[in-house]
């Protein structure tokens, strides 16, 4: 009775160690390797191996092995047929019976296993699936496996089994999340680039703001990523850049075209594209569910005077504050019918003027920040690039910049930390 108890004892503590080491080692082959030798361990066996089943390819690829010729990756063929018969059976399948599917397996790899002298083999079977076998030689007292001993081996040989399942659940878990996220992914490069060639498109209509949209985006995406905003946020914004204008479709094309200052009654014509962009872009079901308030709100002002709803202060979106900042850029910065771009100096000038007013001083000194950065060499050139189309040497403004900066960065400070 009392080498039943520590023999039940000893199967337990195997049990024990195996599950902490299936449930702790990251490492898979580690783990299988240190789970054998427990397993080898437990009832004192010489030698053996245990190989994992590719059902793809229908091949044991030997995993880890103790006192055998063969080396770990070692890969032996398997007929579909047996792996499917093995998958069939549980528990250990001794040598001796001459008409086992063990025996069959070995005398199929006599060859491979000729000097292993393997007494025993155990399917690795979880949910009616084989997922390896362990070949096990004899013990190392010479003596025949009891019941007992067969008992703990496939006790333990399971474990393993669960072990090598939960590896490929995992990895096939893995495969399936880059999977997806390659997909998801390749939609949002095909968003983006709809959406560029939608903005492209929609700046075709007026002949004289062609690439208008796109800069627009681009140039939210600098101040937004100066401000500090995710990725997410970023890409949002740069796509709300690119849309902003879309309510111009319903806009009179005569209109659009005037190679004149707008009339009363054009500006009243035109004053509708913010709000039927809106209209537009609300009914779609975006990544980023701001973007249709950024077309509706991107001509509103600080002080009110704005429109279509006169919105104030933190009322306007943060979104829809950094869109009104690059579209009053690049409208001051690129030719009109009616008048020549202004000189950079003067679009300073003007910020100036109208930050607090119509322009959020945070986005304002974001702007320069990220303009100075790029001055420096500390960032990217992408403000300078786009503005090396128009202007030579922009760096000449610098001073002005800076001037702008040391009088509204307190202010902008402030402003961000309400937002």
């Amino acid at each position: 009775m009392e080498t039943n108890n520590q023999r039940l004892l000893h199967t337990f503590a195997a049990l024990a160690d195996l599950g902490q080491e299936i449930a702790n080692t990251a490492d898979f082959e580690e783990m299988l390797r240190s789970s054998f030798h427990l397993l080898l361990g437990s009832v004192a066996i010489r030698r053996g191996a245990v190989a994992q089943y590719d059902r793809q390819r229908d091949t044991l690829r030997i995993v880890s092995a103790r006192g055998l010729e063969q080396n770990s990756d070692t890969e032996v063929a398997i007929a579909r047929d047996h792996g499917r018969e093995l998958a069939t059976l549980s528990g250990s399948l001794t040598l001796a019976d001459a008409t086992s599917e063990a025996t069959r397996f070995m005398e199929e790899h006599k060859e491979l296993f000729a000097s292993a002298e393997i007494k025993l083999l155990l399917p690795l079977v979880v949910h009616e699936r084989l997922i390896g076998v362990v070949l096990l030689g004899e013990k190392a007292s010479g003596e025949e496996f009891t019941e007992e001993d067969l008992e703990t081996l496939t006790a333990l040989s399971r474990h393993i089994g669960v072990g090598i399942n939960s590896h490929h659940l995992l990895g096939e878990v893995k495969r399936k999340a880059e999977e997806n996220q390659r997909l998801y992914d390749g939609l949002r490069t095909i968003y983006k680039e709809t959406v560029r060639a939608f903005a492209a498109a929609i700046d075709m209509k007026d002949r004289y703001t062609q690439g208008h949209s796109v800069r627009v985006g681009k140039y939210s995406e600098v101040i937004a990523r100066e401000m500090g905003w995710s990725d997410e946020q970023v890409e949002g914004i740069t796509i709300a850049g690119y849309l902003h204008d879309i309510g111009k479709l319903i806009v009179d094309l005569s209109v659009i075209n005037s190679p004149e200052r707008f009339s009363a009654k054009d500006s009243a014509e035109m004053s509708k594209h913010p709000a039927a962009g809106y209209e537009i872009l609300a009914p779609i079901s975006h990544p980023y569910a701001d973007i249709p308030l950024m077309a509706r709100y991107h001509h509103e002002r600080l002080d009110g005077n704005g429109y279509p709803d006169g919105l104030k202060g933190d009322q306007i979106p943060a979104g829809a504050r950094i869109v009104t900042l690059a579209d009053s850029f690049d409208a001051m910065t690129t030719d009109r019918p009616y008048r020549k771009r202004l000189a950079l100096e003067d679009v300073f000038t003007d910020f100036r003027q109208n930050t607090g007013t119509q322009f959020d001083p945070a986005v304002v000194c974001a702007f320069c920040r990220a303009f100075l950065k790029e001055v420096e060499g500390k960032k990217e050139r992408r403000l300078l690039n786009l503005l090396n189309r128009n202007y030579d040497n922009p760096e000449t403004v610098t001073p002005l910049v800076n001037q702008l900066l040391a009088e509204f960065d307190t202010g902008a400070m402030a402003a961000s930390a309400n937002n």
